[in-house]
Protein backbone atom coordinates (compact mmCIF):
# COMPACT_ATOMS: atom_id res chain seq x y z
CA UNK A 1 0.00 0.00 0.00
CA UNK A 2 1.25 3.62 -0.60
CA UNK A 3 1.35 6.54 1.09
CA UNK A 4 -1.83 7.79 -0.16
CA UNK A 5 -4.10 4.86 -0.50
CA UNK A 6 -6.98 6.32 -1.99
CA UNK A 7 -4.79 7.69 -4.75
CA UNK A 8 -2.81 5.01 -5.99
CA UNK A 9 -3.61 3.44 -8.59
CA UNK A 10 -5.48 -0.44 -8.62
CA UNK A 11 -2.23 -2.55 -10.12
CA UNK A 12 -4.93 -5.09 -11.65
CA UNK A 13 -6.22 -2.17 -13.53
CA UNK A 14 -4.34 -1.06 -17.14
CA UNK A 15 -3.19 2.68 -16.43
CA UNK A 16 -4.54 3.34 -19.73
CA UNK A 17 -8.08 2.54 -18.38
CA UNK A 18 -7.80 5.74 -16.27
CA UNK A 19 -7.00 7.90 -19.67
CA UNK A 20 -9.46 6.31 -22.01
CA UNK A 21 -12.44 7.03 -18.73
CA UNK A 22 -11.24 11.01 -18.62
CA UNK A 23 -11.62 10.64 -22.68
CA UNK A 24 -15.35 9.14 -22.56
CA UNK A 25 -16.13 11.92 -20.02
CA UNK A 26 -15.08 14.74 -22.06
CA UNK A 27 -16.97 13.62 -24.65
CA UNK A 28 -19.95 12.75 -22.92
CA UNK A 29 -20.06 16.03 -20.90
CA UNK A 30 -19.75 17.94 -24.50
CA UNK A 31 -22.70 16.42 -25.51
CA UNK A 32 -24.59 17.11 -22.42
CA UNK A 33 -23.44 21.00 -23.37
CA UNK A 34 -24.90 20.75 -26.55
CA UNK A 35 -28.09 19.50 -25.69
CA UNK A 36 -28.77 22.23 -22.61
CA UNK A 37 -27.21 25.16 -24.88
CA UNK A 38 -29.49 23.35 -27.65
CA UNK A 39 -32.74 24.39 -25.42
CA UNK A 40 -31.33 27.52 -24.58
CA UNK A 41 -30.26 28.65 -28.26
CA UNK A 42 -33.97 27.24 -29.57
CA UNK A 43 -35.65 30.44 -28.95
CA UNK A 44 -33.60 32.50 -31.02
CA UNK A 45 -32.07 30.09 -33.78
CA UNK A 46 -34.01 26.82 -34.39
CA UNK A 47 -32.42 25.44 -36.95
CA UNK A 48 -29.40 25.93 -34.97
CA UNK A 49 -30.76 24.33 -31.83
CA UNK A 50 -31.37 21.36 -34.13
CA UNK A 51 -28.39 20.78 -35.77
CA UNK A 52 -26.50 20.88 -32.25
CA UNK A 53 -29.16 18.25 -30.66
CA UNK A 54 -28.27 16.50 -34.06
CA UNK A 55 -24.44 16.41 -33.41
CA UNK A 56 -24.85 16.10 -30.09
CA UNK A 57 -27.16 12.70 -30.76
CA UNK A 58 -24.21 11.57 -32.38
CA UNK A 59 -21.72 11.73 -29.80
CA UNK A 60 -22.24 8.79 -27.27
CA UNK A 61 -21.44 6.47 -29.77
CA UNK A 62 -18.53 8.42 -30.61
CA UNK A 63 -17.91 8.51 -26.74
CA UNK A 64 -18.01 4.75 -26.26
CA UNK A 65 -15.61 4.12 -29.31
CA UNK A 66 -13.08 6.69 -28.07
CA UNK A 67 -13.16 5.18 -24.51
CA UNK A 68 -12.47 1.77 -25.20
CA UNK A 69 -9.87 2.67 -28.16
CA UNK A 70 -6.51 0.58 -26.43
CA UNK A 71 -3.25 2.58 -26.43
CA UNK A 72 -0.18 1.51 -27.66
CA UNK A 73 1.25 -0.94 -25.21
CA UNK A 74 -1.62 -2.23 -23.71
CA UNK A 75 -1.83 -5.97 -22.96
CA UNK A 76 -5.68 -6.35 -24.00
CA UNK A 77 -5.21 -10.13 -23.09
CA UNK A 78 -4.51 -8.78 -19.29
CA UNK A 79 -7.54 -6.91 -18.86
CA UNK A 80 -9.88 -7.92 -16.31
Amino acid sequence: MGRFPGFDLDPRIPRSQYHRRRRYFAVMIIAVALFVGAGVVYQWAPAVAIGMAVVAAFMPPLAAIVGNRWERGDKWWDEL
